[in-house]
């Protein structure tokens, strides 16, 4: 009996240190998506003033990568912002360009999709 309720103690006490570190983290979220939301922008930014054939798919992946490894609102902010963009347009390209935005998403290298000769800078 002693040892059941030992144990009951100490799943409770687990369960209540999970819960709390959960709920510690929410606050982050926020500023994770604003950064999130800022590191697409800038991938953007680059995408204009790169301006070099078939580089989309580099910063389209770099956006997202760098968005989502702020955490889990970098993360939302991207595939938020991934979506909307591409529901604005209208074109062939777009369901690769939603798996080039997933693999940056999901932590895969961006430079899979560099464009020879992008200038280092990017």
């Amino acid at each position: 009996m002693f040892s059941s309720v030992i144990m009951k103690l100490i799943l409770a006490v687990l369960v209540l240190v999970l819960v709390v570190e959960t709920q510690a983290q929410w606050h982050q979220y926020p500023g994770q998506a604003i950064g999130g939301a800022k590191d697409m922008f800038r991938a953007y930014q680059d995408t204009r003033e790169a301006n070099w054939k078939n580089s989309d798919k580099y910063f389209h992946a770099r956006g997202n990568y760098d968005a989502a490894s702020r955490g889990p609102g970098g993360r939302w902010a991207a595939e938020v912002i991934s979506y909307f963009i591409l529901s604005l347009e209208n074109y062939s390209d777009a369901e690769a360009d939603q798996e080039t935005n997933r693999w940056g998403r999901n932590g895969g290298d961006p430079n899979r999709y560099i464009s020879k000769g992008l200038p280092g800078k990017y």
